[in-house]
């Protein structure tokens, strides 16, 4: 139903009052308690912006609005009201963009640029543009207490965190994204909420009674009063999707949602974007980070699946590391055979059902690859959790030779999957992404910081080693130099990527969906990689001497590493390191 701007959800409230600023002065409205446990303004206020809080029971200081648009001055604020159609949009013609032969690029705003803001982000769309970009993909930017976040800390999921601009700046970089033809993806938190500014539970049962996940409280999904939370939640997609104009939706870790309703709220999220997206007439996906292993939650509605659009496979990331760098730590070390890349790019998962030494136990479940696209997995061989979350947030371009890098970009944009780049790496940046937080309160800043450090004390890291999250300038240091992209090593490795991204476009094996068209080779012994689809042939030598792969009819070289192939008529000589991307036949 359509509610008053003020309506607040507080349903075992005994008394609440709308507390707004009009003129710098304080004016405290009563306010009535409906059946549905929302609360109306006796006497609302009719200015355009108004800053209002609410003050619930006795409590004289006043709490922000749990779908509070807008918070100029933080979340422990008072919210401002926001009109998202007072916004001019210039995006009447746009249609959309598919996920299927689509590349996505992964950004963090705060470090993305200098000035860590929306409208200088909006100056480089034309680098992605030029490099093959279809989708934008924004880490999370939902209001948090602090300057700077990852943005998982986020207690106020329908407001824009004000440093990166708030809400206009939004709606202005989804409008230049769709007029460079590019689609955005905004990043979404519905497993936990952050650990400061979190005061949904003064209003009502947000929060499970008893559940806990990895980062906090679970929401209430299917406890009494759920069906509000998920009403809370739905209507938060819905708020990205038409009134900012977003095209898709990453679903931050949704194995952490406990649901156990008849209908889960994955599912019954699914029902309501493919609705939606008929109704604008225009492509809307929902992109799920699971750790599940488990193809049902991508497998349509009448098939018996959840109806969600996609999902990430951390699989393809593993294996393609473990190949590149030789680390077999933790849970990289059932990936150290060169015949798991093989299986993760012919049947999807390398963990299908078979035992996780990691976890120890058996894990994930076989993907129906005469039935399911390619196109479902979304993957990367970097992203902000590949590289953030380890010790120094190192890349691949710290410790990989240029060789190394681009066989890396093949493995990912000529593979058979949606490829993710993560901002940066096109150019082997140098910079790393270190993990970073901004808390103000001094003893959650210790607790992060001492966390921090515990955790990778255990595998041998000096305290001064771990960057400190909550020290300024570990987030500046994370900030991306734009000046390096036309010099040295970075300059080869853009070359390299903008190839690939044109490829992607000419040649059609690119793009092909059918697990049916891939075929792989592993060597154990020479670590050589075959990755075959169509008409097109990659050939990675990860070893460290050079190799000589036999051809069964000509060939021609698409891309090579830098260090370059020699190709004859019957065979490809490719050095250490090396890679080739053909056409043959």
């Amino acid at each position: 139903m359509v509610r008053d701007r003020f309506d607040v959800w507080a349903p075992g409230a005994r008394r609440v009052r709308l507390s707004v600023v009009v003129d710098g002065t304080e004016q405290v409205v009563a306010m009535q308690q409906g059946d549905d446990g929302w609360w109306t303004p006796e006497d609302a206020p009719t200015a355009t912006v108004v800053d209002y809080g609410y003050l619930v029971d006795d409590d004289e200081t006043p709490k922000p609005d749990p779908r509070s648009r807008w918070q100029p001055e933080g979340v422990h604020a008072r919210s401002r009201t926001f009109d998202p159609a007072a916004f001019a949009w210039t995006d009447h013609a746009w249609t959309g963009r598919q996920l299927a032969g689509s590349v996505v690029y992964e950004l963090h705003l705060g470090t993305f640029t200098p000035e860590g803001t929306l409208d200088s982000a909006i100056e480089r769309l034309p680098h992605l543009v030029d490099l093959g970009v279809d989708l934008v993909e924004l880490l999370p930017v939902n209001a948090v207490n602090g300057t700077h976040n990852w943005g998982y800390d986020g207690v106020l999921w329908y407001a824009v965190h004000e440093p990166y601009g708030g809400p206009a700046a939004y709606q202005r970089f989804v409008d230049a994204c769709h007029a460079h033809g590019l689609g955005v993806v905004q990043d979404v938190v519905y497993n936990h909420l952050g650990p400061s500014g979190n005061y949904l539970p003064v209003f009502g049962p947000y929060l499970h009674a008893t559940g806990q996940n990895s980062w906090g409280s679970s929401l209430n999904l299917d406890g009494a009063g759920s069906e509000e939370v998920r009403r809370y939640v739905l209507d938060n997609v819905t708020m990205w999707l038409r009134d900012l104009h977003v095209d898709a939706l990453r679903l931050d870790a949704v194995h952490a949602l406990a649901d156990t309703s008849t209908t889960h709220l994955l599912e019954e999220m699914a029902v309501e974007v493919d609705a939606l997206s008929a109704h604008l007439r225009r492509p809307l996906t929902l992109i799920a980070e699971s750790d599940l292993n488990d193809t049902r939650m991508v497998t349509p509605r009448e098939a018996g699946g959840r109806g969600i659009h996609a999902q990430w496979s951390d699989d393809f990331h593993h294996a393609v590391h473990v190949a590149l760098t030789g680390e077999t730590s933790g849970y990289y070390g059932d990936f150290a055979p060169l015949s798991a890349l093989a299986k993760v790019c012919e049947r999807g998962f390398l963990h299908d059902g078979t035992w996780s030494s990691f976890r120890d136990r058996r894990h994930g479940r076989p993907v129906d690859t005469a039935a399911m696209p390619t196109w479902r997995l979304v993957v990367a061989n970097q992203n902000h959790d590949q590289i953030g979350n380890r010790a120094v947030g190192d890349r691949l371009a710290a410790t990989l030779d240029d060789d190394q890098l681009v066989c890396a970009a093949m493995l990912t944009l000529a593979g058979p999957f949606t490829p993710m780049l993560f901002q940066g790496e096109e150019w082997a940046a140098s910079t790393p992404f270190q993990f970073f937080t901004s808390h103000p309160e001094p003893e959650l800043a210790d607790a992060v910081r001492n966390g921090r450090r515990a955790e990778f004390a255990s595998h041998g890291w000096g305290e001064q080693e771990v960057p400190d999250p909550q020290d300024p300038a570990t987030c500046e240091r994370s900030k991306l130099d734009w000046s390096e992209t036309t010099t040295g090593r970075h300059a080869v490795v853009l070359d390299a990527y903008r190839e690939l991204g044109r490829l992607r476009r000419t040649v059609p094996d690119l793009t092909d969906p059918a697990f049916g068209a891939v075929a792989c080779t592993a060597d154990e012994e020479s670590r050589v990689f075959t990755l075959r689809r169509g008409a097109t042939l990659l050939v990675v030598n990860f070893g460290t001497a050079p190799a000589s792969v036999p051809l069964t009819s000509p060939a021609e070289v698409l891309l090579a590493t830098p260090s370059g192939v020699t190709l004859a008529t019957d065979r490809v000589d490719v050095p250490a390191h090396g890679g080739v991307l053909l056409r043959v036949g």
